[in-house]
């Protein structure tokens, strides 16, 4: 993996006390991908990202980009080490308002040496050239645009050849029409073998990328989440978090049993599990299998009858399970009518499943 996180956790000390902005962050990041990191303003995302990029250090946990841990690196090291494996992008831009814009793009590979002195303005031409700024090359950054100074920035950020790409906020002082091509700009950079890993809060472009992952309360919510609820935005994601338990059920182990009742709904995070129904004969009749991204256990609630399905544990895996209580799915359905009708349309589509086994009228 080309960039991976264990455990993470951030703590700040303040007069106030201690606050802690990520609780145990785990994520890997494959070479080649362009991420999305999005979230509400203080959900984490921001420190998340100097985690990656070493601008700041862990509490505790273990960060590793391109094979290297991070934070074992002594400081006298970083920055080198940064220049050449991380371009770092910003919100705004943070060009040397004293050197011209092809001297901005030369900098990195003077402070690193990647490149013979001879040959770096060319490249530095060559870069402005291709996010399309080489006509300006020789302008101060006050003498251009927001749009053409963050064009540069990104050509910075390229100098030395980095396999992977950071930017905070890229487009958010930028208006869309600029905002589009600059993004457009690090999917063309991704489609190239560029790791790009993006954090913004414009949704609609979030969607646009390969891969979203969503910061809320110092944590990450689950693909798995996102998958099952994917009409969900960003503020109901959030309020969603922490609302979630979780659980963990070795393989065969029944987590719901027919004749309960239903006071919890269940999202797949890793394994699989198979729901069966007793018949008349007494025998169990299985009647579907789940895995990751789905939810069970939503009908009895929804519903308010009684569990008749078992569910257990499928494979020679673990289960593990995103916990929604009753009170807690409800008012997630209430703020979200797409992710109601969605629902709805799902249990609609089980009942129908269980009619074709003989057994009508039966819920899980």
């Amino acid at each position: 993996m080309n960039i991976r996180l264990e455990q993470v956790v951030k703590t700040f000390q303040s007069e106030g006390g201690a606050y802690t902005a990520l609780k145990g962050i785990d994520l890997e990041i494959g070479a080649g991908e362009f991420v999305a990191v999005i979230g509400k303003s203080g959900s984490g995302k921001s420190t998340l990202i100097n985690m990656i990029t070493g601008i700041d250090r862990p509490t505790s946990g273990k960060v590793m980009v391109a094979g290297q841990d991070v934070h074992a690196l002594k400081r006298s090291r970083m920055a080198v080490w940064r220049g050449k494996n991380l371009g770092i992008i910003f919100q705004f831009f943070q060009l040397i308002p004293t050197l011209s814009l092809v001297e901005n793009v030369m900098l990195p590979m003077d402070f690193c040496g990647t490149y013979p002195s001879r040959d770096r303005k060319r490249r530095a031409l060559e870069l402005l050239d291709r996010v399309g700024m080489a006509e300006q090359a020789g302008k101060m950054p006050s003498a251009v645009s927001g749009g053409q100074q963050q064009r540069v920035a990104i050509a910075r950020a390229l100098a030395n050849d980095p396999p992977i790409l950071v930017a905070d906020e890229p487009t958010g002082s930028l208006d869309s029409k600029t905002a589009e091509s600059v993004f457009g700009l690090f999917r063309t950079l991704a489609d190239s073998g560029k790791t790009v890993v993006m954090v913004t809060h414009d949704n609609d472009l979030a969607q646009k990328v390969r891969r979203t992952v969503v910061v809320a309360d110092g944590e990450i919510v689950s693909e798995s989440v996102l998958q099952a609820f994917p009409r969900l935005d960003i503020d109901q994601l959030s309020q969603l978090q922490p609302l979630l338990g979780r659980r963990e059920y070795p393989p065969g182990a029944v987590i719901i049993r027919e004749g309960d009742e239903g006071e919890e709904a269940f999202i797949i995070t890793r394994g699989e599990v198979e729901v069966s129904v007793r018949g008349a004969d007494g025998r169990e009749t299985l009647v579907n299998r789940l895995g990751a991204g789905q939810y069970f256990g939503e009908i009895a609630l929804i519903r308010q009858v009684r569990r008749t399905a078992t569910v257990r544990a499928a494979g020679t895996e673990p289960v593990e399970l995103a916990v929604l209580g009753r009170s807690a799915l409800r008012d997630i359905l209430g703020q979200s009518d797409p992710t109601r009708e969605d629902m709805d349309r799902l249990i609609r589509q089980r009942m129908e499943e269980l009619a074709l086994h003989g057994l009508r009228g039966r819920h899980a």
